[in-house]
């Protein structure tokens, strides 16, 4: 089975010169043959509209999410997004990952960890689900949680076989995308399709670009380069259970001191 990740730089506020571009670049996967498709984190807005963030704020699922089903339709593939969600309180708004399908819409993901500014931004989620797509188990987390071992090894403890992290990954902090995309991976047995912006906001904020897919061992397996690229790679869920019996850490896992750890 094939896998995709979409790197692109986005235009801020624009959601349409965004969509039109995430079409040209889905399209690119879907030629390659890709069944599941992650695109950044707040794609279709770009990330610094922090001023407007109610106004460009949609109901998941809503308008976005209805545009990727119909794309999910046409090519029988799942694709991965994260926008500025909308909920019922007027003025809170969320940073949601979903998955959807041709089916239709599968299910989100509020993000548990916000960075930064994010905090006056953002309410934050306070669910870790796990979707299954019929051929695979996801778990979705998002950008800064890349760091955070927790939320991916609760979704692994819920059957998630792929992981993926829709983000808009600051450059300077490469070294931390570099370490965590591949030990999240590694210490999971998982897939990880970590998907990342490109581009610069508001003359300061720079992305990292790197958008990668990596094997349970934490091997990278395509990595992305240039400022709009759709990396592919073949992945075989198999090897999920033979990766987690070469190195049994979910086997070995002292679940209940890590409970009492946590407790306190």
């Amino acid at each position: 089975m094939k896998v995709a990740a979409v790197q692109m730089d986005c235009l801020l506020g624009s959601k349409g010169n965004n969509l039109e571009k995430a079409d040209r670049l889905l399209q690119q996967a879907v030629e390659q043959g890709a069944k599941l498709i992650v695109l950044p984190e707040l794609f279709n807005t770009g990330y610094r509209v922090e001023e407007r963030d109610p106004e460009l704020a949609e109901t998941v699922p809503g308008e976005t999410t209805e545009w990727l089903e119909r794309i999910c339709r046409t090519h029988q593939v799942y694709i991965v997004g994260c926008i500025l969600e909308k909920c019922a309180v007027n003025g809170v708004v969320y940073d949601t990952a979903f998955a959807v399908g041709p089916e239709g819409f599968i299910g989100s993901y509020r993000k548990t960890h916000l960075w930064d500014k994010e905090h006056l931004r953002f309410a934050k989620g306070w669910e870790l689900p796990v979707f299954d797509l019929g051929f695979a188990r996801l778990g979705l987390q998002i950008c800064y949680e890349i760091g955070f071992p927790e939320g991916a090894r609760s979704l692994t403890l819920q059957g998630a076989d792929i992981i993926a992290y829709p983000s808009a990954f600051g450059k300077e902090r490469y070294y931390a995308w570099d370490v965590a995309s591949r030990s999240r991976a590694l210490e999971n047995g998982v897939y990880v399709i970590a998907c990342n912006r490109t581009g610069t906001e508001k003359n300061e904020t720079e992305f990292g670009g790197k958008s990668r897919i990596v094997d349970p061992t934490g091997k990278v397996l395509a990595e992305a380069e240039a400022t709009d690229e759709v990396i592919v790679s073949e992945i075989d869920l198999d090897f999920v259970a033979v990766q987690r019996r070469k190195i049994p850490y979910l086997r070995d896992l002292n679940r209940q001191l890590m409970k009492d750890v946590y407790h306190h």
